[in-house]
């Protein structure tokens, strides 16, 4: 008789496992949670890095062409050759192709410079800030999906 209580007592019942089983699926909701939002994050910090990369390479190609660049291929390497004002060498090819950790760039010339924009390819999954410098070097952001302008506030 208490051969087949001993018997009964071992393992675990149907209804420990379900818990158990939600209990994990919770931790792994927050964690899932947690995890694309520092994914997210890693990809702003990236897109103002490469905007950063972007400025230098603007100001490098004003120094040697007397004029800024107006499109980012202008600013990538050539595609055989030596560079020059069409291609100057100055930026990694993925990066003159408009499309660099997540986020979608822009260069476009101006009367008195250019604008750089990043936006997010896909909105609050690789990003959920807009971006927008010019010349002046400021960066400013905007947390809708509406494009930053130059009256977003200012990347501190």
């Amino acid at each position: 008789m208490e051969c087949k209580r001993r018997q009964r007592q071992r393992g675990f019942t149907l209804m420990e496992l379900l818990i158990v089983i939600a209990i994990i699926m919770i931790i792994l909701g927050i964690a899932r949670v947690k995890y694309q939002a520092a994914v997210m994050s890693s990809h702003e910090l990236a897109a103002l890095t490469e905007i950063g990369t972007i400025h230098q390479a603007e100001t490098q190609y004003m120094s040697q062409f007397g004029t800024f660049a107006t499109s980012l291929a202008q600013l990538g390497p050539p595609a055989s050759g030596a560079s020059g004002p069409q291609a100057a060498d100055l930026m990694q090819k993925s990066l003159t192709e408009g499309k660099a950790s997540g986020y979608i760039f822009t260069l476009a010339a101006r009367p008195t410079g250019y604008v750089v924009t990043a936006i997010p390819e896909v909105f609050n999954s690789t990003g959920r800030r807009t971006f927008y410098s010019d010349e002046s070097l400021v960066i400013r952001a905007n947390n809708t999906q509406e494009p930053a302008t130059a009256t977003s506030p200012e990347v501190k």
